[in-house]
């Protein structure tokens, strides 16, 4: 390849930077709008091709590709990542989304290239170390949930969700109990849970919360019947809660034939303190990402590892590890194996280096820690508020999150929306928001354990400002926000409902002769 004898224009683009006469750029342009599609950063060979080779599918019209330098490209992207907020540029109170801090350990480990630079197609005899890393993460967390089996592979905490729901199903088809078809779901569960058993062909039967909005034992032994096969309970529950009485609703789901299936969406908050295999949860998903520091959000990667009880061991998934002599194997077919694969190869390695390294930098007592510290600044954020905000469940003390309702707001003219915008213009991500459903205009604040005091003083002191405000009358600080935001507030219904997903170029405007 020749040396660049092209050369950039040193033109004004259409809309592009120099058009936009501020270097400062508060809208960020798209790319299309930055570069043009009659230059490049670089200089390419003609290529001519037979078009026979496409069989027909040749393009009949230009790319129409912008052309980019790499720091136009670069500049593009950093100047994006300033506009959005992070759980590295702030505190990010997602409840029950546990936005937790990722060390840059966990990031350096991953990088190393026995990890980083491996393929799944690679000869076993090649990635030992790889495999002794799955081996021992798949101890630890069989140790902390004491389980006697693990599936690493799912991608994400829905997907694990559904191998451990599809395990369930295995098993009772086993026991030649195919005809029963009903889960059993209480009210305060994720939203995935129905959706999981009604994907794979269950009847959901709701199981109603108590005042205190914990699950009654008795109200689960009445739903039970000959047609049920297992429960889906999460624990700790969606409202911050410990289900008081997990242990007496899962010997009554065995004792009646079925199968208990917890969310482990929350395992945050009791990690090394509690082990799920002890209150008689036959399978539960772990999100690495809430519980041991993945990366989140984004769209993944995502790993949602399975644990599964004695009685539903023999159905996990390939592939795993196991011992084969001196070293290990991946073992990828396995006779009369009911689910066979669930995903093409063994899942998400980059996370499970960052979730090992993890386990590993806190050590047994480091983890407990972490989940009891997560404990107590969600109890200290909710002993901070609870005097101007109002408290939905005050029987208990929380767990990982505090919840509170928006009924403090009423006569006020403010939204828990409204409240939320507000939030945006002080700096913090709004908390989440009329989840989960069972509360009317549910507040859910997870502080996580990454927090500190002074993080957390701040964050009570701006929400104790703002109900202030709110009930001071004080609507216009409200209603119009966010002010300070590189967007102002979007009509979200009409965005959903009317989405512009493709760009189109705009027509050029003759300009007028000064």
């Amino acid at each position: 390849m020749s040396m660049n004898t092209q050369g950039r224009p040193t033109g004004t683009g259409s809309g592009g930077i120099a058009a936009s006469g501020s270097a400062l750029l508060p809208n960020e342009p798209l790319l299309f709008e930055i570069g043009d599609t009659e230059h490049s950063g670089v200089d390419l060979p003609e290529v001519n091709l037979d078009s026979d080779r496409l069989g027909g599918f040749n393009r009949k019209s230009k790319l129409d590709l912008a052309g980019l330098t790499e720091p136009e490209a670069m500049r593009h992207y950093v100047r994006l990542s300033r506009l959005n907020h992070s759980i590295d540029s702030g505190m990010y109170p997602l409840g029950s989304c546990t936005m937790k801090h990722n060390p840059r350990l966990n990031e350096k480990m991953a990088r190393l290239p026995g990890f980083s630079d491996i393929h799944p197609l690679q000869p076993v005899s090649t990635v030992q170390g790889a495999l002794e890393m799955m081996n021992q993460l798949s101890h630890w967390l069989m140790t902390l949930t004491n389980s006697a089996a693990v599936a690493l592979s799912p991608k994400a905490g829905a997907h694990g969700e559904l191998l451990g729901m599809m395990a369930i199903k295995a098993a009772q088809d086993a026991k030649g109990a195919s005809l029963r078809n009903i889960v059993l779901v209480p009210e305060s569960a994720h939203g995935t849970n129905p959706a999981t058993a009604a994907f794979l062909g269950y009847s959901v039967k709701p199981v109603p919360a108590k005042d205190d909005g914990t699950v009654d034992v008795e109200a689960v032994k009445a739903a039970l019947s000959p047609e049920v096969a297992a429960i889906m309970l999460t624990n700790p529950n969606t409202c911050g809660l410990f289900e008081p009485q997990v242990i007496e609703i899962a010997q009554a789901v065995h004792d009646a034939g079925a199968f208990f299936y917890c969310d482990g969406a929350n395992f945050n908050a009791i990690m090394g303190v509690v082990r799920p295999g002890d209150l008689g949860i036959d399978a539960m998903h772990i999100n690495l990402h809430k519980t041991f520091s993945t990366p989140h959000g984004g769209g993944g990667p995502g790993a949602g590892p399975v644990v599964l009880s004695e009685a539903l061991a023999p159905f996990a998934p390939v592939p795993f590890v196991r011992k084969a002599g001196e070293g290990l194997e991946l073992v990828e077919h396995v006779e009369d194996q009911a689910l066979g694969r669930v995903t093409a190869f063994h899942g998400q390695m980059g996370m499970y280096v960052r979730a090992l390294t993890y386990m590993l930098s806190h050590g047994a007592d480091g983890l407990a820690q972490a989940a009891e510290d997560a404990v107590l600044n969600a109890n200290y954020i909710k002993a901070r508020l609870e005097h101007l905000f109002s408290v939905p469940f005050p029987d208990y003390p929380t767990m990982h999150e505090a919840l509170f309702d928006d009924s403090f707001l009423k006569g006020t003219g403010v939204t828990t929306l409204d409240f939320a915008k507000t939030m945006i213009d002080e700096g913090f991500h709004p908390m989440t928001m009329y989840f989960p459903l069972v509360v009317h205009g549910a507040m859910l604040i997870e502080p996580t354990e990454s927090e500190s005091m002074q993080t957390l003083d701040h964050f009570c002191t701006v929400m104790a400002d703002l109900a202030n405000d709110a009930k001071a009358g004080n609507l216009e600080r409200f209603t119009a926000a966010p002010l300070k935001a590189p967007r102002r507030r979007l009509d979200e219904t009409r965005a959903a409902r009317q989405p512009i997903l493709r760009w189109e170029r705009p027509e050029d405007t003759a300009q007028a002769v000064e």
